[in-house]
């Protein structure tokens, strides 16, 4: 939905995207693309002042948006979530001896909030990891009852130590496109768009289009079959986790987010690729349009997380879906605790057709491994 606000914002941010394009020699790669639309300062989706978390979509007065949201995540659906996982993050900080939490991307600061409300006196600091200045004010508001043990940064200290969480940030993380086209591979990228005689819906001058071009990237997995494949792969994903195992120098982390193992990433009817964007509670598949007034997804590959992970030097907790992983933490126990409406929301984190089964939840640790709560039952790392 374009507002007067949003078009002010989308001209600016196209004209700094544009820039970049030109000084790249009239070619970017979808990473490149996806960061500037996200991360850009003031401007990108995750810098700007537009609202986004939240369970009611967007509402529009004179032109302007005034409330609203673009999607809803798990701890904005139900306290429980946050509830149900400190006990992990409880249960983490005893075994590696720390007393710190990282949260890295917190959002609305919903999930901080509910981790401190639980852990307590468990816990001295809780830092989170937000790159958006806007975002961040937000979470000092929501958060200000429990100022004393918050910190924020906006770059990893060189050493660390405590539990991480992130519930979904890697699917935030740009990633590179890869295309298939007739046998031959290409790296699928973004250019300007010189040709304004083709214009018929309206679309602003100058506007983008995607191109293609030949590369020796390929997916991990060798896709069978000769039909045009669309697909992703995740170097900023796996570098972040490298840089954060190296500076983990005791701990754990757990990250929560939708996606799969490689082998079901890269399945061969798989062919059209995992990017989405969400946009007042609506997903459409079109990142190059509404560019910074709408979110910018891919779903995970556990399998590259996991072993980009081991690479770096931590050990595998486990791997298991959303439910299998908040029933572990007692959740199922917190919902008996609840009123009708708590368990109507929290339900739809474990049900297979809404969170239950489409988000999965990795667990790491620094050091030796232990058994981990969260995936007692149903752990899945044999399929990684």
């Amino acid at each position: 939905m374009v507002t007067t606000t949003s078009h002010s914002l989308t001209t600016a941010l196209q004209g700094k995207i544009l820039g970049a394009i030109r000084e790249a020699g009239g070619w970017i790669g979808f990473d490149r693309f996806m960061a500037l639309a996200l991360y850009t300062p003031g401007l990108g989706y995750y810098a700007n002042t537009s609202l986004k978390f939240g369970s009611m979509p967007t509402v529009v007065e004179d032109g302007v948006r005034v409330a609203g949201s673009d999607f809803v995540t798990a701890p904005e659906m139900s306290p429980l979530f946050g509830r149900a996982l400190a006990a992990q993050v409880a249960q983490a900080l005893e075994a590696t001896g720390t007393r710190e939490v990282w949260e890295f991307g917190a959002g609305s600061g919903a999930l901080a909030r509910q981790l401190l409300e639980a852990l307590g006196e468990r816990i001295d600091r809780y830092t989170i990891v937000d790159l958006s200045g806007v975002l961040r004010a937000r979470q000092q508001q929501a958060l200000r009852a429990h100022a004393g043990k918050l910190a924020w940064v906006d770059a990893l200290p060189d050493a660390m130590q405590g539990v991480v969480v992130g519930n979904e940030v890697l699917d935030a993380m740009p990633v590179q496109l890869l295309a298939r086209v007739k046998g031959q591979w290409f790296e699928r990228g973004v250019a300007e768009r010189m040709d304004a005689a083709d214009v018929t819906d309206g679309t602003p001058w100058p506007y983008w289009q995607w191109q293609d071009r030949p590369t020796d990237l390929r997916p991990p997995l060798a896709i069978e079959g000769p039909h045009d494949y669309l697909t992703e792969i995740h170097a900023q994903g796996v570098a972040f986790i490298h840089t954060l195992a190296e500076r983990l120098v005791r701990g754990a982390a757990f990250f929560i987010d939708y996606g799969f193992p490689e082998a079901e990433y890269y399945h061969p009817q798989r062919r059209g690729g995992t990017v989405m964007c969400h946009q007042a509670h609506r997903a459409d598949p079109d990142p190059l349009a509404d560019v910074g007034l709408k979110d910018i997804t891919a779903h995970v590959n556990f399998t590259a997380i996991a072993l980009a992970g081991q690479d770096a030097g931590l050990e595998v907790l486990g791997y298991a879906n959303q439910a299998r992983f908040l029933m572990n933490c007692g959740l199922l126990q917190l919902m008996e605790q609840g009123s009708v409406v708590d368990r109507a929301q929290a339900i739809k984190l474990i049900h297979e057709h809404e969170m239950g089964e489409l988000f999965k939840v990795v667990g790491f640790a620094k050091g030796a491994p232990w058994d981990a709560l969260g995936f007692a039952q149903g752990d899945r790392s044999h399929v990684l």
